[in-house]
């Protein structure tokens, strides 16, 4: 079973690799359904990630919004048919850089 370690680095790893197609821009992330996929799915971890911390290291984390990322994670998944590119686009470009600051800092206290 992973420990909340090993899933902050899952929750890491998924930023990066959302990062790594999100830098092309909008459009093209608009017009890419590959990518759409790509950072869709990469999003689902985060959320399943969040949702297994155990409640200790959440409690201790605050500042993480970890109910908001499972939630997400249920919407893409339960709800695939209401995903909206606009939020999640928000999502990339507004929340991603908050959480990727909060996880390295956890990380490096770690």
């Amino acid at each position: 079973m992973r420990d909340d370690t090993e899933r902050v680095r899952d929750i890491q790893e998924a930023i990066v690799r959302i990062e790594k197609y999100s830098v092309r821009g909008r459009q093209v992330f608009n017009e890419d359904e590959l990518i759409q996929t790509w950072v869709t799915q990469h999003l689902q971890i985060i959320g399943e990630a969040s949702n297994s911390m155990s409640e200790r290291f959440k409690s201790q984390h605050p500042e993480i919004p970890w109910q908001d990322m499972a939630d997400f994670r249920n919407v893409l998944v339960h709800e695939y048919f209401r995903i909206d590119l606009d939020i999640v686009w928000s999502i990339i470009e507004q929340e991603l850089p908050k959480l990727k600051e909060n996880v390295a800092r956890i990380l490096q206290q770690m």
